[in-house]
């Protein structure tokens, strides 16, 4: 296996190379001329990213073979949609935010090298009110500073992320609940998951983000088992990513994480909360060193009140994929009044009367598979928080927060659609809860009755040689 899928990326990474060769960037009538993508640079950028990734993967202590394979399996499913993407111009069909960092992620590295002008047009993104999410911006720029302006860069490099979120995904999922199947039907499911494939096989934000998250609460598990000074440094470092990418997911997941170190991840002993108070105060010095807290803080005195809320919102539900026009969420009881419907198109929208495009008929398939897949998510999650509240609980945290702030300000299907992928990295490993508890009650079932199938067969072979004239088998 581990031969034919190394067979298998070189004949795409050679394919890249001869079929898509250097072109015209789209859309350059929009954003005048762009230089020209050279394939085998983001080839060889991809490689030597993917190739770190999955030395961690290789060199887990449970099933790192394992980790591998599912490693690159799932950037070769990235690789194609990306290069498809790429290819037949689908940028502004299926994300037209990669347009936008590559426009201004080019003037921004322009920036750095002295181009006043150059910078003052970055910076009209990165303090305007669309760019809360400047960290892209900054992230594109220093690809382009490595291989030129080359959109399929930024393309494969989330293709690794994603398929290294995959990874990271099983090893929470081993962490908190120690069972190989789980981890692995978890893992498997984030790898292959349709909507998971495209978001991080784009030049969008949404690749980074899921593996800082995923990253953020594996550091936090390990922590709550043992401090080290390693998962501390790559903890600071996840949330400084989230703060740069996406401010209001940071404060949901510093909850999260205090709310699971306050909780307690083991059981409470003086050992344990000397361990969860250090990585407390530790995790908070940390982070006002970087200046994290005070970058936040700023965000989140602009854009943290109910009216902007409000305004957020009915500018998402305005346009043709729209909902809930007429709610109000600039007051406490409106914004509370919209969970119960804000959830329901959260978790199950697009539904089968609201797809009107081609672009909302695709995601049909999956979302059949996820509607069948709720009642497993249901059942996990019921085990989880039965039998494993303390170690879930920086999972159970998030989730739930982000669950009920996305209920509150999303108004559009399609945003919620794709910002729902933040969440089903973490659903899916409760999905994974509960097809392995259905599993195990089946074989149970299964063993049961072949026992009983074996005590009947014994007591009419008894009762035969009980007989006049019956004799031993």
């Amino acid at each position: 296996m581990n031969a034919l899928l190394t067979l298998l990326y070189l004949l795409l990474c050679v394919g890249i190379v001869i079929f898509v060769p250097p072109l015209v960037l789209p859309f350059a009538h929009d954003y005048g001329t762009f230089s020209n993508v050279d394939a085998a640079k983001a080839v060889l950028f991809c490689t030597g990213l993917a190739a770190l990734f999955g030395i961690y993967a290789y060199r887990r202590e449970t099933d790192g073979p394992l980790l591998l394979r599912l490693f690159v399996a799932a950037l070769l499913a990235r690789m194609i949609v990306a290069v498809a993407i790429f290819a037949f111009r689908g940028q502004d069909f299926f994300g037209g935010d990669a347009i936008t960092y590559d426009y201004f992620g080019s003037f921004q590295l322009q920036g750095w090298f002295g181009d006043r002008y150059a910078q003052s047009v970055a910076n009209q993104y990165v303090h305007s009110g669309e760019g809360s999410g400047w960290g892209m911006v900054y992230l594109v720029a220093a690809v382009y500073g490595l291989v030129g302006r080359n959109m399929l860069a930024v393309q494969l490099m989330n293709a690794v992320f994603g398929a290294a979120t995959a990874v990271i995904i099983y090893l929470c999922s081993q962490q908190v609940f120690r069972n190989l199947r789980v981890a692995r039907i978890a893992g498997i499911a984030v790898a292959f998951y349709p909507s998971l494939v495209l978001w991080s096989a784009q030049g969008l934000k949404d690749g980074p983000i899921v593996l800082l998250l995923a990253v953020a609460i594996l550091c936090t598990l390990k922590l709550g088992e043992k401090l080290a000074a390693k998962y501390i440094v790559v903890l600071v470092f996840a949330l400084l990513g989230l703060v740069a990418l996406r401010f209001y997911v940071f404060y949901m997941i510093c909850v999260a994480i205090a709310g699971a170190f306050v909780i307690g991840m083991q059981r409470v002993t003086a050992t344990s909360f000397a361990r969860q108070f250090a990585a407390v105060i530790l995790l908070g010095l940390g982070l006002t060193y970087v200046g994290v807290t005070r970058s936040a803080s700023v965000q989140f005195e602009r854009y943290g009140n109910m009216q902007q809320l409000q305004t957020s919102r009915k500018d998402l539900a305005r346009s043709e994929s729209g909902f809930g026009r007429d709610v109000d969420v600039s007051s406490t009881s409106g914004a509370l009044s919209t969970i119960p419907i804000g959830m329901l198109y959260l978790l199950f929208a697009p539904f089968p009367w609201q797809i009107t495009s081609l672009r909302q008929s695709i995601t049909l398939p999956e979302m059949i598979i996820w509607w069948a897949s709720f009642p497993l998510l249901v059942l996990g999650l019921w085990f989880a928080i039965k039998y494993r509240l303390r170690m879930i609980s920086p999972i159970l945290i998030f989730t739930v927060m982000l669950t009920l702030a996305y209920s509150v300000f999303q108004g559009n299907v399609g945003t919620a659609y794709r910002q729902r992928a933040q969440l089903l990295v973490f659903y899916f490993i409760f999905v994974a809860v509960g097809w392995v508890i259905m599993k195990e009650k089946r074989e149970e079932k299964k063993r049961e009755e072949l026992a009983m199938r074996q005590e009947l067969a014994l007591q009419q072979a008894a009762t035969y040689k009980a007989r006049p004239g019956g004799t031993s088998v």
